[in-house]
């Protein structure tokens, strides 16, 4: 059996989710091809495990101070490449196309009539779930952008909807989770203004994740409880598993692994990004995080002492859907998604998470 596999990679958490996907599939035997969009091909890292992929030029949004730039996103998408792309994928070797939301290879399989099957995050707005920010042409580009003959949505909870618990990366399980250190991705936003954020809570270790310009990490060398991180997916993984709590935008997969790891979290949306805002909706209305419309030293700092972590442990979600792929192909026959659905959200568990150290300051 052998598959293509689109993801969209204009944000990590798609890539994320596709690693614990590939790992599944390739326990099953399947012969998986990659086609990344979104992002220039230098600018993603730690790509081995994806072999010989191909990176195409898709489509993105253009973000800017926390939002989201209409203009500037007309204006650097090309919709003739992506129509020259979307006519130029020869897909006759495979007998599946499964796309994460990644348009080239979900059109081409329209195209050429493939059996296709669409699973992330976004497809579960197709169903009624928490929802903000959401209007005709929110709806009209959910339902478009990347189309499939099967859809599988991902959440937090099933809200009554057929849509299925989220893919979250499993990791190394620490000796103590630190009460009083945090993760920061704020990828979104200016590191200047996220230093400036949390430079006043010295009582707190943040551990900053992104992009530093060295101007910028030789202006910060003096404060001592912030950590400036370059981007690293294993030593992400290694911060993430020992902190107490999370502070980012409002992307689900970052959100899904430490919800899974039993983090606290504290979101800023993006602006203008409908995923985002209905994203920090549902965490409000689960319980499992507080929003901050901007960066609110006193949204902060109410976090910081007042709120309690929930950890919710997801089954496995990957090998169940790619026992269900080659079932399906097998048998040229699926089972429901709400048959699917029932039987993972059985699997989950909900439970409190209380930290069992405190990290000092003569440890930095």
């Amino acid at each position: 059996m052998k598959i293509l596999y689109g993801v969209q990679a204009t944000g990590n958490g798609h890539i994320t989710r596709a690693r614990a996907m590939n790992k599944a599939l390739k326990q099953k035997g399947i012969d998986v091809d990659y086609l990344f969009s979104g992002r220039q091909q230098e600018l993603l890292f730690d790509m081995e495990e994806f072999g010989n992929f191909r990176c195409c030029r898709g489509l993105t949004f253009v973000t800017q101070a926390g939002s989201v730039q209409i203009v500037k996103t007309i204006i650097q998408n090309s919709l003739i490449q992506l129509y020259k792309d979307i006519q130029s994928l020869d897909l006759d070797a495979y007998d599946l196309i499964l796309t994460d939301f990644e348009p080239i290879s979900a059109w081409a399989a329209k195209k050429q009539y493939k059996k296709s099957i669409a699973l992330g995050h976004q497809y579960a707005f197709e169903h009624d779930i928490p929802k903000a920010g959401d209007n005709f042409m929110t709806r009209f580009f959910m339902q478009h952008f990347a189309p499939a003959t099967i859809k599988l949505g991902l959440h937090w909870h099933h809200f009554d909807q057929p849509i299925l618990p989220p893919i979250a990366e499993t990791h190394p399980e620490p000796a103590n989770i630190i009460n009083n250190k945090i993760v920061v991705y704020l990828g979104f936003e200016s590191p200047e203004e996220v230093i400036c954020f949390i430079e006043p809570f010295n009582d707190y270790q943040f551990h900053v994740y992104g992009n530093f310009s060295q101007e910028l990490v030789a202006k910060s060398s003096h404060l001592t409880h912030i950590i400036l991180c370059p981007l690293s997916r294993e030593g992400f993984k290694a911060d993430l598993a020992s902190c107490n709590g999370v502070i980012s935008n409002a992307g689900f997969e970052l959100g899904s692994e430490a919800i899974h790891l039993g983090k606290k979290l504290l979101v800023k949306p993006l602006k203008g990004q409908m995923e985002q805002l209905s994203n920090a909706v549902a965490l409000e209305k689960l319980g499992l995080g507080t929003i901050m419309e901007t960066l609110d030293f006193a949204a902060l700092k109410h976090w910081l002492t007042n709120f309690e972590a929930k950890r919710i442990s997801y089954p496995d979600v990957p090998a169940a859907i790619a026992n269900w792929i080659v079932n399906g192909i097998e048998d040229d026959e699926w089972i429901s998604n709400k048959e699917l659905a029932d039987e993972l959200w059985g699997q989950v568990e909900l439970s409190r998470v209380k930290p069992t150290a405190t990290y000092h300051q003569k440890n930095a």
